[in-house]
């Protein structure tokens, strides 16, 4: 049966990791994959994760199965944290998923139940993966214009023209916050017109919320949905502890539904659970249990809430300096949109070859598409880096 099958295509980001850790260069540097680092190069764990996890390896007493659902007390702590009492806790079903991409899968197979083949929309550009999770699904994928990389801004005249065209029947992806790739984010003003629109039109929408805290901090990351949610009938949103934890390789998430009612919730909340107990069946628990304490005991929560603005202070004050850096390299402010977005990613602006020259020249890694993340630049190092970036463009 397998010789039907061809080879499956590389995955960018994984391939790139890959030549990274061949390259035997010891001045490479790594700015693609997206995770949090420190100044010596490594994604620590966090002080109060750490604290967490000794607190469960002391009261555990048991590995039994916790339910299809998943841990109620994480679900109920990360619910108040995105939603903020913006909607009544009534009308909102969850369900436990393998970090983001597993809460963003379950949504997206609740689309396709609510509305078989329907067609969702995504923006221009977004994370890799929305696009092959859709098509996977069976959704019909379509796009709206958002980054303008002349501007290096939101397109947000364009984006709205294409909004207000949408029915009942279509579903908008939406960045939550601090958008990948291009660091662009929309303005709480812009928020409110994206709402309103939906509100309008009744298209479905879906908040991607994979960086929450990682921007301007946890209640303005989670402006967005806070405001979607109490403008809209009915709300999708995936929440990842991916980055905002450090608990990448612990795949804690959460998929969030909110319905016009009590009632309307319960169904919902239902077709979720159906859809892991045909998938996964049982929800693990350690990473999400690491969550659920640090948010309910309030020493732990007050540890991880100081840390979390040391991590995004440290992103906000890399973005200031290579936008520094730049300017002087370049000796234009072509660049200085860097210190202006917000999140883990910018996109440079630089082209596909001219990443390549980077990284065989230079040893500087970066997604093809220009990608960079910012939490891994070199912070005593930054007039180097910049120098690199403009010598390539002008090669």
């Amino acid at each position: 049966m397998f010789e039907s099958l061809t080879q499956a295509p590389a995955d960018k980001i994984f391939e790139l990791v890959a030549k990274f850790r061949a390259d035997t260069r010891p001045e490479k540097l790594d700015l693609g994959i997206g995770v949090y680092k420190d100044q010596a190069g490594n994604t620590p764990v966090m002080r109060a994760v750490r604290r967490a996890e000794q607190m469960i390896l002391d009261a555990q007493t048991t590995k039994t199965y916790v339910g299809v659902a998943g841990n109620p007390g994480f679900r109920d702590a990360v619910r108040d944290l995105v939603f903020g009492g913006a909607v009544a806790n009534e009308r909102v079903a969850s369900v436990q998923a393998p970090g983001g991409t597993g809460a963003l899968w379950v949504l997206m197979k609740l689309v396709d139940r609510a509305n078989s083949g329907g067609r969702v929309l995504i923006s221009d550009p977004t994370w890799p993966n929305h696009e092959p999770m859709l098509e996977g699904v069976g959704l019909k994928v379509d796009t709206y214009p958002y980054f303008d990389p002349a501007t290096r801004s939101v397109r947000f005249d364009a984006l709205m023209a294409k909004l207000d065209g949408l029915g009942p029947n279509d579903t908008v992806l939406l960045h939550g916050c601090c958008h990948n790739p291009t660091g662009a984010n929309l303005t709480e003003a812009q928020w409110d017109q994206v709402a309103s629109s939906l509100r309008r039109t009744g298209a479905l929408p879906l908040i991607d919320l994979a960086y929450q805290g990682f921007g301007d901090g946890l209640d303005a990351d989670s402006y967005g949905v806070r405001k979607v949610a109490a403008t809209c009938d009915e709300l999708l949103v995936s929440f990842s502890a991916s980055k905002n934890f450090g608990l990448y390789r612990e795949r804690a998430g959460v998929s969030f539904a909110v319905a016009r009612d009590k009632a309307s919730a319960a169904i919902v909340g239902s077709q979720m659970g159906n859809i892991i107990r045909a998938a996964w069946s049982q929800s693990p628990d350690h990473g999400v249990e690491i969550v659920r304490l640090i948010l309910t005991d309030p020493d732990l929560r007050a540890d991880w809430e100081a840390e979390l603005t040391e991590m995004r202070e440290t992103m906000l004050d890399n973005r200031k300096r290579l936008a520094a850096a730049l300017r002087k390299a370049s000796n234009s402010d072509e660049y200085d949109f860097v210190a202006e977005h917000r999140g883990m990613f910018s996109l440079i602006g630089i082209s596909p070859e001219e990443v390549t020259a980077l990284r065989e020249k230079d040893a500087v890694y970066l997604i093809g598409d220009s990608r960079m993340n910012v939490a891994g630049l070199p912070r005593d190092d930054m007039d180097a880096l910049a120098e690199s970036i403009i010598a390539v463009t002008r090669a």
